[in-house]
């Protein structure tokens, strides 16, 4: 493929058009998390918070267009995903969900020690231990996805389905 051939907006490098078989790489290791994830009793809405607030923390709109969608199919309501930033700030999230979301947050920002170990001990009075581990992989996924999505600049268009990038 040539350079001129995967550059998206602002004439950026599409990474994922760029390089297929490492974007099917990532493609396959979000298939195995969501895999471990419901395996680990984590439900659909729960993981699409989790996407949708490394989303925000990473200001991804592709991601957050996407993972918006993707909640509100899955039954999430526009009430919390509109809160969702000010979690800490509401009681519409369940315990299991904010150590969920803490760990997710902590996960996007591994500089923070405090904040680590805190959601971290969040995370064991709420989670199980695969829980915890589906949770980080989801978090880590979804950063590694924001990346490539924002270093490529995907563009959020009005109706469109996603499905080349679903993830």
């Amino acid at each position: 493929m040539t350079d001129t051939a995967a550059a998206g907006p602002g004439n950026r490098v599409h990474i994922d058009k760029q390089h297929p078989d490492a974007y099917r790489a990532l493609t396959a290791t979000a298939q195995t998390v969501r895999e471990a994830a419901a395996a680990a009793g984590l439900d659909r809405i729960l993981v699409e918070l989790v996407n949708l607030r490394v989303s925000q923390i990473n200001t991804c709109a592709y991601c957050l267009d996407l993972h918006t969608r993707a909640a509100l199919r899955a039954g999430e309501t526009t009430r919390r995903l509109g809160v969702l930033a000010a979690w800490r700030d509401t009681d519409l999230f369940t315990p299991r969900e904010r150590a969920a979301l803490a760990l997710a947050e902590a996960t996007t920002h591994p500089a923070d020690a405090g904040a680590q170990s805190a959601a971290y001990d969040e995370a064991r009075s709420a989670l199980s231990g695969e829980e915890i581990s589906a949770v980080v992989w989801a978090a880590v996924t979804m950063n590694a996805f924001n990346r490539v999505s924002i270093m490529s600049k995907h563009p959020v268009r009005d109706g469109e389905s996603h499905t080349s990038r679903q993830r």
